[in-house]
């Protein structure tokens, strides 16, 4: 499922989504313009690999030189392909505005690096020993769309579900898209821990998006949810909010 657009309405310009994207897009152009090599050996030194902070031994051996834990950061903004970076950007975009009206622009920023650490904490609990380098977004934006199904349950995202060879295209409630998409996450890495397979950190994007619930309730600003869905009232309701926005 490739999401367009969700349906609701963004009250500020997302000055913080957008510096994230234009950091990303950066970080990626600038490495990517590396030789193979070059490229390797900035995954491997910024990107975060379990086995090198969980046996000493084998990193000394592997010549990783000390760091301050920079990683945990660094990884955050490193991508493999223009796959990756494009569809991690396009998702932190739709989904990420409306996060940062209810949280305002610094606090999103903090926001996004806890459910970063978080999702990272999470694939090194699962992979202690895996000596390949966890890159990319995908962890820290899991955490927005954890966010998002909290606040708009019952937001529309406008998505494309290719079928065979045939592009269709419907309107499905935000909390079915991003329940299936965790859903599929625990299934992969449930697969992925049993077969060995390390090609992507599925467990990194459950404890994201499970960070993203929890910590959403603390970052929300009072005053500034004003289309988030009231289980109380249940008065949310996106499609007489305004036009769409994403």
């Amino acid at each position: 499922m490739i999401p367009i657009r969700d349906n609701v309405p963004r009250e500020t310009r997302p000055y913080a989504v957008l510096s994230i994207i234009a950091v990303n897009v950066i970080v990626f152009l600038a490495v990517y313009s590396m030789t193979p090599e070059a490229r390797t050996r900035i995954y491997y030194l910024f990107g975060v690999v379990p086995a090198r902070f969980f046996e000493p031994d084998w990193a000394a051996w592997a010549g990783f030189p000390d760091t301050l834990g920079w990683p945990f950061l660094t990884y955050m903004f490193l991508h493999g392909g223009w796959l990756h970076v494009i569809l991690n950007m396009w998702m932190l975009w739709i989904f990420g505005d409306n996060i940062e009206d209810v949280t305002g622009h610094g606090w999103f920023v903090l926001f996004y690096v806890l459910c970063g650490l978080a999702a990272v904490a999470t694939h090194m609990a699962f992979e202690r020993s895996s000596p390949m380098p966890v890159i990319g977004a995908s962890g820290a934006i899991a955490g927005i769309m954890g966010a998002y199904i909290v606040l708009y349950p019952q937001g529309k995202v406008l998505t494309l579900i290719p079928v065979f060879f045939f592009p269709f295209i419907f309107r499905i409630p935000a909390s079915l898209f991003l329940g299936f998409w965790f859903v599929m996450q625990i299934i992969s890495g449930v697969y992925s821990t049993a077969h060995g397979a390390q090609n992507v950190a599925w467990w990194a994007h459950v404890g994201g998006f499970l960070t993203g619930i929890i910590l959403i309730r603390w970052f929300r600003r009072p005053g500034r949810c004003r289309y988030c869905y009231n289980p109380d009232t249940k008065d949310y309701d996106p499609e007489e909010s305004g036009p769409p926005a994403g």
